[in-house]
């Protein structure tokens, strides 16, 4: 990777805390970082990437931080990038939130941190549960027996200590797939993809390997069963325990897992999907007086599954005030510093249709400017179900002293950015 040094910045471009991992560079070229920055951003230039001489900053900002590696080298920009966002994790998770207060509030753990997380320019342990077992919030190490590392620094799974216990050993996996959806006031899905991840809660003792099979459509046709359903995944990213080489030669995800919670992989699917949840609503602006508003909403799945807490969100001139509600079903209430009708359904069967009409009064005035028409916007969560298909076929846990362990395994589909224009 050889990024020879990592910043953090203050808006202003003040260095709060720095770590020169490879002492090939003046630290000082971080001066320029923030003029150059500052000129490319008044261009409407802004890159991720700043250069200054044979110096390259690649940078990410965060809440109120720049947060800059320095490098001379030609550098594997991909994997500096992903550990600029690693270390922002690492650090909301020691500290809540990540700002410039909670940097001045922690100095000394995150020097350690940053000491810690690269070696010479090349990342080592990033994982925050294991980091946490010896730099704690006090900003100590844990020394037990005289200070030494644990044994996950030196051993070859850095994610998970040894010698862990429990009295009833379980695994629980929850696939969670959030389908993005917009269509036009015609009618016409213009956007469908569903975005997955695969997450993990561990209470198994030992080491344990874990096997996962899905209906992976590569793997079907590996193994000549092309005729099952399947699902094609797109963009699948591991989790570091993952052993790539085995996925690459023959589609096995074969793990040892992280203790207590994680995310295993997330996926996509850009797949047309079919609306799960169908909105038709009729918007009429009488001029002076009122609005009417008339909204139908139907759920295009089997009787047998139910979305959960929907919230249909229906846009409102902001100037209406005197509300009156009226819904088949559910209850509806003005949301006015949204400027949005919020009609709330708490169990909303496969194949059924609930009406909700809605009256305003508009001022007297009209207003000079047209207000841009903004799109009615859906959340749901439909547990027991999975839009893509995606089915868990077995989850297979070997550990050397030869225990018995449950895997439990839920599926849920819920909405991502879920939206219908309106006419």
């Amino acid at each position: 990777m050889s990024a020879s040094a990592i910043f953090i910045l203050d808006l202003k471009g003040k260095v709060l805390i720095c770590r020169n991992y490879m002492g090939n560079m003046d630290m000082n070229e971080i001066d320029h970082f923030m003029p150059i920055l500052m000129k490319r951003e008044e261009e409407a230039e802004a890159t991720p990437l700043v250069t200054h001489g044979s110096s390259h900053f690649m940078w990410i900002k965060h809440s109120n931080l720049y947060l800059v590696a320095m490098t001379k080298k030609n550098a594997n920009a991909s994997l500096v990038y992903s550990f600029l966002y690693k270390i922002v994790q690492i650090f909301k998770e020691y500290f809540k939130e990540l700002e410039e207060e909670s940097i001045r509030d922690n100095f000394v753990t995150v020097y350690e941190l940053m000491d810690e997380v690269m070696d010479f320019g090349f990342p080592q342990t990033t994982d925050s549960k294991i980091l946490q077992e010896y730099i704690t919030q006090q900003g100590h190490k844990l020394e037990i027996g005289g200070p030494r590392p644990p044994a996950t620094v030196t051993n070859a799974v850095s994610w998970r200590s040894e010698g862990i216990k429990y009295r009833k050993n379980e695994v629980f996996m929850d696939v969670i797939e959030s389908v993005n959806l917009l269509v036009n006031a015609s009618g016409s899905v213009l956007r469908s993809e569903i975005v997955g991840n695969i997450k993990l809660r561990v209470m198994l003792s030992g080491m344990p390997e874990l096997r996962l099979g899905l209906n992976d459509k590569v793997l079907f046709e590996i193994t000549g069963r092309e005729k099952s359903k399947t699902v094609e995944l797109e963009d699948v990213k591991f989790h570091q325990c993952v052993r790539l080489s085995r996925f690459d030669n023959d589609r096995t995800i074969s793990f040892i897992p992280p203790d207590g919670e994680s995310e295993l992989m997330s996926y996509r699917l850009n797949t047309s999907v079919k609306p799960l949840i169908w909105i038709e609503s009729v918007i009429e602006k009488f001029s002076h007086s009122r609005v009417e508003i008339k909204v139908k909403a139907r759920s295009n799945f089997k009787t047998r599954s139910t979305a959960n807490n929907v919230s249909i969100l229906v846009p409102v001139p902001s100037d209406a005030d005197s509300p009156k509600f009226k819904t088949s079903t559910g209850s509806a209430k003005w949301v006015p510093e949204k400027s949005v009708v919020q009609w709330n359904i708490k169990s909303f069967p496969g194949g059924k249709e609930y009406v909700m009409r809605a009256h305003f009064s508009l001022p007297s005035v009209d207003g000079e400017e047209l207000e841009a028409k903004r799109p009615i916007t859906v959340n749901f969560e439909i547990p027991y179900f999975t839009v893509s298909g995606i089915q868990v076929r077995y989850l297979k846990i070997i550990e050397k002293s030869g225990y018995q362990a449950l895997p439990w395994v839920r599926y849920i589909t819920q909405s991502g950015d879920y939206q219908l224009r309106t006419n």
